[in-house]
């Protein structure tokens, strides 16, 4: 279930507006039965309605996904300065080992 600060990102991003720009503008809560958005006050665009907000379910939990596949290459990927060696390497011996690389993390941690 994607949470409700994925669905309201999601919100303001098909509105026009950007969480960045907005979160000064925005209070999500939790009363311990469940996440709602407790202050609203962005400039011309009203709060979004329980159904709004649950229509963005499928695209957060796309959304989430992703992020977490992207946190995994990220890692995986190893430190600019590794990538760096790596690149220089494969300039110097006529290799691909860098691109290899990255082919079998993405295709490890394969986006749907």
């Amino acid at each position: 279930m994607a949470t409700l600060f994925t669905k309201t990102k999601l919100y303001l991003e098909a509105n026009s507006k950007t969480w960045q720009d907005e979160k000064v503008n925005i209070i999500l809560r939790n009363d311990g039965s469940g996440d709602y958005i407790h202050t609203w006050s962005v400039d011309g665009l009203a709060k979004p309605t329980d159904e709004q907000i649950a229509s963005y379910e499928t695209a957060g939990n796309a959304a989430e996904t992703n992020a977490g596949i992207d946190a995994t290459r990220r890692s995986q990927y190893g430190s600019w300065q590794e990538q760096m060696e790596m690149i220089y390497k494969d300039q110097k011996n006529g290799t691909s080992t860098f691109k290899d690389h990255c082919d079998k993390v993405r295709s490890d941690n394969p986006k749907g």
